[in-house]
């Protein structure tokens, strides 16, 4: 039996950017037919939002593109993440500093940035959209779209 591959998404409060992209990296996954081969979550660096849903303006621009991110709750990244998840992929570098300052020596090999498995992205950060606009919340899924799309083709290779 082949050992599902493990991606936690992470981004500061779990409400906007990392739920974003483990609710788009699922429902694509599920599209293309290699769920079974993967498994997703998404965390924040910081606890404020835990057990909340994700922002309002984010369900709403991931819903009018056929993403249901309803049943997901925020949480913070924990000791045990670095352990259980393959890759532990940062939306800024920002978040992945922190990543990198609490992640065991051991695992910091499985940390980076989320928009590596992107094809020519001008950027290599996903924007955080909380203070933007309906727009800011659209240029993160379609940065999103563009990294899950490049993750699931790279590793689905495996």
């Amino acid at each position: 039996m082949k050992t599902k591959l493990r991606v936690l998404f992470v981004c500061m409060g779990n409400i906007c950017r990392s739920p974003t992209a483990e609710g788009v990296a699922r429902t694509m996954a599920e599209r293309v037919g290699v769920a079974t081969e993967f498994e997703f979550d998404s965390a924040g660096t910081h606890g404020y939002h835990i057990g909340e849903p994700p922002d309002a303006r984010t369900r709403k621009a991931a819903a009018r593109r056929g993403y249901d991110l309803s049943l997901l709750k925020g949480r913070q990244v924990n000791h045990y993440d670095f352990v259980r998840f393959d890759y532990v992929l940062a939306m800024d570098r920002g978040n992945l500093e922190l990543l990198q300052r609490a992640c065991p020596d051991e695992h910091q090999d499985k940390l980076g940035l989320f928009l590596e498995f992107g094809t020519d992205l001008a950027e290599d950060e996903v924007p955080d959209p909380y203070y933007g606009g309906e727009e800011d919340f659209e240029h993160v899924l379609d940065l999103v779209e563009a990294a899950a799309n490049g993750l699931l083709d790279q590793l689905s290779k495996r």
